[in-house]
Order: C-alpha cells, then sequence, then structure tokens
C-alpha cells in the first residue's frame, strides 16, 4: 500500500484517490517529498483553488430516479471547494480525468453561460414546468460564487419567469441573494435548505473544512425564516458513530431558528468516496474507523454502498430504524414538518422568444 502524505491544510480528502475504474494513472508521493513535508526542506506550497471555464451545451440535467425528490436540477459550478469528505458528487470529476479527491476540492468548474442557456430552454415550445434543484451536485453557493454569481443570475431569471426553485446549500452566503429569494418566497417560489452535519465547530471543519461554521448556518436559517423564506434544515449526513449524537440537537436549533421543515440523510459512499472516506476515516478517527464501517455495511446490505434503485437512499437494518425513530420524535417535539414546501408551478411566464428561437 502507497505511504499517504499527510492532508493538505484546510481540505478534506486526504489523498488524490485516482479513479481506477477509468484507468488512470495512480499518484504516489516519492521519498524526495516525504522529506519535504517532513521538514527537511521546508513546508510543501498550499493547495491553490483553479477556476476553468466550462461551455455546455444545455445547463438542465434530467433524471428519472425513483428515489430523489425531482427531477431536474442546475449546476452552477462543477466540483465544490467546501472539500467535504462525505460527498456522494465526488466521482463526477473522473469524467474529467481528474480526481474525485483533492482534484474535486481544488480544481473547480465554472459554467458562466448557465443564464444563457436557461433562458434557451424554458423559452422551448415544449418545456413544462416543475421545481429546479440547485445544489444538488455542487454548493451553489461555494465560495467562488462570491466572484462568479453565476447562482444569482440564475435566480434572477427564475424570478423573471417565476420560475419555482429549491436551493440545498452549506453556506450563509445564500443571504447575499435574500432579496430575490424574499421577493420569490412571496411567490411562493422558492424553498432554502440549510444542511447542517454537526453544531460541533473543531467537528465540522474536519469533516467539512471550507463550508460555513454551523453557528452560521444557524443563523442563516433564521435571517432566511425572518425575511418569510420557507427555511428547511437537512440534517446531511448522518456519520455512524461520528455525528449522529447530534441529531436531536440538531432539529433544536433549526426549530428554534425558524425553520418549518427537515429531512435526513445516512451517509452514502458511492465509488471512489469509500476509499477516500476510509482514508480520512484512518487518519482522523483511527480508534473507531472498524466500528464506523461495520455500522455503514449493517445498512448497506453488507457493502460500503447500495446503489439499487428504492434501496439506496433508505438505509436498512436496526441501527437506521433507530435513528428513523429518532428524527420522527424529534420533529414531533419541535413541530416540524417532515416534508418540503410545495411550491407553485402555475405562474410561470416562458422568456420571450427572440431571433432564431422562436423558430423552434
Amino acid at each position: 500500500m502507497p505511504i499517504l502524505p499527510p492532508p493538505a491544510r484546510g481540505r478534506g480528502a486526504v489523498s488524490a484517490a485516482t479513479p481506477q475504474r477509468f484507468g488512470l494513472a495512480a499518484r504516489e508521493a516519492d521519498g524526495d517529498w516525504l522529506d519535504a513535508r517532513a521538514g527537511l526542506d521546508g513546508a510543501p506550497p498550499s493547495l491553490r483553488t483553479t477556476v476553468t471555464i466550462e461551455r455546455p451545451r444545455r445547463i438542465i440535467s434530467r433524471n428519472h430516479s425513483p428515489d430523489i425528490g425531482f427531477d431536474r436540477s442546475i449546476n452552477a459550478y462543477r466540483g465544490c471547494e467546501h472539500g467535504c469528505i462525505y460527498c456522494y458528487a465526488r466521482p463526477s470529476h473522473a469524467w474529467h480525468d481528474l480526481s474525485p479527491g483533492l482534484d474535486f476540492e481544488s480544481r473547480l468548474f465554472a459554467k458562466p453561460d448557465a443564464p444563457a442557456l436557461l433562458r434557451a430552454e424554458l423559452a422551448r415550445r415544449n418545456y413544462t414546468c416543475a421545481p429546479i434543484a440547485m445544489g444538488t451536485n455542487t454548493d451553489p453557493y461555494q465560495p467562488i460564487e462570491a466572484d462568479w454569481r453565476i447562482t444569482r443570475a440564475l435566480l434572477e431569471l427564475c424570478l423573471e419567469t417565476r420560475h419555482p426553485v429549491t436551493i440545498t446549500t452549506k453556506s450563509d452566503r445564500v443571504l447575499r441573494d435574500l432579496d430575490l429569494l424574499s421577493e420569490m418566497a412571496r411567490m411562493n417560489l422558492v424553498v432554502v435548505a440549510i444542511s447542517v452535519t454537526s453544531l460541533d465547530p473543531h467537528l465540522s471543519r474536519t469533516v467539512e473544512p471550507r463550508a460555513a461554521a454551523p453557528h452560521r448556518r444557524i443563523a442563516a436559517l433564521a435571517a432566511l425564516a425572518a425575511a418569510g423564506v420557507p427555511a428547511h434544515v437537512s440534517v446531511a449526513p448522518i456519520i455512524p458513530a461520528i455525528t449522529d449524537d447530534q441529531l436531536e440537537r440538531i432539529l433544536l436549533a433549526a426549530s428554534e431558528a425558524g425553520a418549518t421543515s427537515a429531512s435526513w440523510i445516512m451517509l452514502r459512499l458511492p465509488y471512489e468516496v469509500a476509499p477516500l472516506f476510509r482514508e480520512w476515516l484512518a487518519h482522523y478517527f483511527p480508534d473507531r474507523a472498524a466500528k464506523v464501517m461495520h455500522l455503514v455495511q449493517e445498512m448497506r446490505g453488507g457493502r460500503d454502498n447500495d446503489p439499487a434503485f428504492f434501496t439506496r437512499m433508505k438505509p436498512q437494518g436496526i441501527w437506521a430504524d433507530l435513528v428513523r425513530s429518532r428524527f420522527a420524535k424529534a420533529c414531533a417535539r419541535h413541530g416540524l414538518s417532515r416534508e418540503w414546501p410545495e411550491l407553485d408551478c402555475s405562474q410561470f411566464k416562458p422568456p420571450e422568444r427572440d431571433g432564431q428561437m422562436a423558430l423552434f
């Protein structure tokens, strides 16, 4: 087994974790590099974030999964600087011959044409309105949104066309668009979910190194609720034997902040996420790594991950049932609905079709 270098400061993944299913060349640290990390030649340079422009042909992604409550989504970016070790979207970086590990959180892609592409798709004669999910494969409010502002431009178009949107984020940067969100909320066009994994700032910094601190996420829920924006808390993911003890406290804090609904997701480890997570466990939680993976496999049919439709989002077994029961009781105690608010699709008005678009 290759010797892993120490984790890069401020990053989630311990290594690059090259995806073997695509036959990419593996990366290993050599002796000179390890000596440098040991202090013989000084500390290595910090791993910098880079952003590459991506020019997709379309911006709405469709899915027909029976396990997901939406059929379309938009991802303004590819990769995510938050660096959450458990992120199920990490394997998508392999399609660019990049690592689902450190590359996913440091070599990002931005799609500045997204608003224009969305306008063209909404103007199609056969387009049928249904809520668009933002924050499914990347966080729409990760740090680079401060400069690129692609998410804001998308929301401006959705407000213009009265198109409903759901947003999921781990950042209080969503409050920068509170003017748009509050206006959309008055027309029942938006719900914002803030994902909270732990209320412990040290643990949160280890699991999600560049996401907003827990207290800032709870404060964002309060600000959204005060502005009349439906605020949803997503306890996601629940990591057995590491964050599961936080469940009731998160729901209480969210309820006190003004959240009206809640959901939870158990840890999932598809493709390269599993070895990345195992490396992370071995480094940060060696005392309980075996226990964590035993519980994961107990809920996933004896494997690190269950990829099958109808069961992949429904962990099985006694431990999962206990979490289900705890969640239901806590929601009832704090008056939290376990259903997402239903948004209004009847107000949608397609953008004007001009030029060659009028031919389609």
